[in-house]
């Protein structure tokens, strides 16, 4: 067996195996140090202890049914430090242990950097849970950002709208469908079929079966649907009402309320993007970026981004591009170097997130710049021929 890599204090064998040695990392590492992983399902969780020397202290499983246990496990151990997977529904568990040790020896993985560190041939949840420990110990953990209590409501609340849109989208489809097979059926003339006078023709509206009873409950749900929306909205409003960060977001063109109110909440702290770049990159809208020997490639846009901001960004960018000047004019040069309408309206969403860090950074309003004075004609000036040149023995 060939060691490949020494990494902190441990060695990373040939066939994917690692075993710890005793030099540690002087950042993560001291001799009383505990480290933890915990390995997160669904309906249990199963976690490995080691010290810090890499020597097993225990092991176990505990059932998401009685939560006490994890006091008990952060008890037993008071000065340990604890890692696990962002998984799905890690709010759950993060709250769990916040109660029982401080916020600052939690760390949350980043499961598509740690799956790669810490990919072998053998997987289980104890491996698993075992694996995190040593890479906590090592210093090899890349972690994300835990933003707070409240905005963690603020993000679950505006998905849950997200979603509800998302129904209102497809019921509202379904209806023109069904309305569309009438085909001797006349609609009302209306701006929106789903206002007030469109709602009332429908709800009056008699089909042939079973169109009719499809009608009527397709509009029932809408109904319900459109109720939940609102109240999302209310529960948003006085959520985001008094934050600055959204008084700055909202003053950019495009920026509704709820497109303001998703970017603020996933972004939380404009201080851990230290420049717009960096920004850009996390929001998904800078190409990825490949180079050796020289060379460098661009290709498509990066896979693992915040999605929810990217398409914040680029639903604003198209309503900026048909109501502000400034953005409009940069999507038509875009477009008037041949890229494509999407690649364009990208590149108008990528100069939007610049200047939202900028506002954010500075703690300012959006500011409209004064439209740019004509250029100066250019006044002729009457130089002498070439013939009088000669003459006057020029």
């Amino acid at each position: 067996m060939s060691v490949l890599a020494r990494r902190g204090g441990a060695i990373w064998y040939g066939d994917g195996a690692m075993k710890t040695s005793s030099r540690t990392s002087p950042s993560i590492v001291t001799e009383a140090a505990t480290f933890i992983g915990i390995d997160y399902h669904k309906k249990y969780s199963v976690w490995h202890a080691i010290d810090a020397a890499g020597c097993d202290l225990g092991k176990g499983r505990i059932e998401h049914h009685s939560p006490h246990d994890f006091s008990t496990l952060v008890k037993r151990w008071p000065n340990a430090r604890v890692v696990f997977e962002a998984s799905m529904n890690w709010h759950w568990l993060y709250e769990e242990l916040e109660q029982h040790m401080p916020a600052d020896r939690l760390t949350l993985a980043n499961p598509f950097k740690t799956r790669i560190i810490a990919e072998a041939q053998v997987k289980t949840d104890k491996i698993d849970a075992r694996i995190l420990a040593l890479l906590l110990r090592a210093g090899l953990i890349s972690s994300v950002h835990i933003p707070c209590k409240e905005t963690r409501q603020r993000k679950e609340v505006l998905r849950q709208r997200c979603f509800f849109v998302r129904q209102r989208t497809m019921l509202r489809n379904r209806i023109h469908r069904l309305l569309g097979a009438q085909h001797d059926l006349k609609l009302p003339v209306c701006s929106d079929l789903f206002g007030k006078k469109g709602m009332s023709f429908l709800e009056k509206l008699e089909l042939p079966a079973p169109a009719g009873l499809l009608l009527k409950q397709q509009l029932e749900m809408l109904k319900n649907v459109q109720l939940r929306i609102k109240e999302d909205e209310k529960a948003l409003e006085a959520m985001m009402s008094s934050t600055e960060a959204q008084k700055h977001v909202l003053s950019i063109p495009g920026m509704g309320p709820i497109l303001a109110s998703v970017v603020v909440s996933e972004i939380d702290d404009i201080d851990r993007f230290n420049s717009a770049q960096k920004l850009c990159g996390y929001i998904g809208l800078c190409p990825s970026t490949s180079s050796s020997g020289g060379k460098t490639y661009n290709g498509k846009l990066m896979k693992h981004c915040n999605k929810w901001l990217r398409w914040a960004f680029v639903e604003a960018a198209w309503v900026a591009m048909g109501c502000d000047s400034y953005f409009g004019d940069l999507y038509k040069k875009k477009r008037a170097l041949g890229k494509k309408a999407n690649t364009a309206i990208l590149c108008v969403a990528r100069r939007m997130a610049r200047i939202t860090w900028q506002l954010l950074t500075q703690g300012r309003d959006y500011q409209k710049l004064p439209p740019a004075p004509p250029p100066k004609a250019k006044t002729k000036q009457n130089f002498p021929s070439r013939s009088n040149c000669r003459l006057v023995g020029c």
